[in-house]
């Protein structure tokens, strides 16, 4: 049975990829680099990447394997994507429950709590419009 690099067709294969290069792609060759971002990021076909690289279609394909074997050990034994998706996940929720004790009395200090939270939801807090 032949094995192919999958085409990312959904979007949580596309996030997971996208987490463990942001994790662990600095890990990787400069060419599984390459490839991979070509990949993923600008959507490039096994043919378009070894045209851009001036590489074999075959040499992209090996690339592309290697590297996402490798994160995908990177990952089994360190864990960090699993963490990242965990911790922000329950900093979403936090942020959630804050909004929720929102009073008059208390709007500016939500408000700061919030924005300190956007960041490490990697969102910018949208400025509150008032009425």
């Amino acid at each position: 049975m032949a094995t192919f690099v999958r085409r990312v067709t959904t979007v949580d294969q596309f996030l997971y990829l996208s987490d463990l290069y942001d994790i662990y792609g600095a890990l990787l060759t400069q060419k599984q680099q390459e490839c991979l971002h070509l990949h993923l990021y600008d959507d490039f076909s096994l043919s378009e990447i070894g045209e851009e690289l001036g590489i074999s279609r075959q040499a992209v394909y090996d690339n592309i394997h290697r590297a996402e074997k490798a994160m995908n050990g990177y990952e089994a034994k360190l864990g960090l994507a699993a963490r990242y998706r965990s911790e922000r996940a329950t900093l979403q929720t936090i942020d959630e429950r804050v909004e929720g004790l929102r009073t008059e009395a208390n709007s500016v200090a939500i408000d700061e709590i919030r924005t300190s939270l956007a960041p490490l939801l990697g969102r910018e807090r949208e400025e509150k419009e008032e009425p």
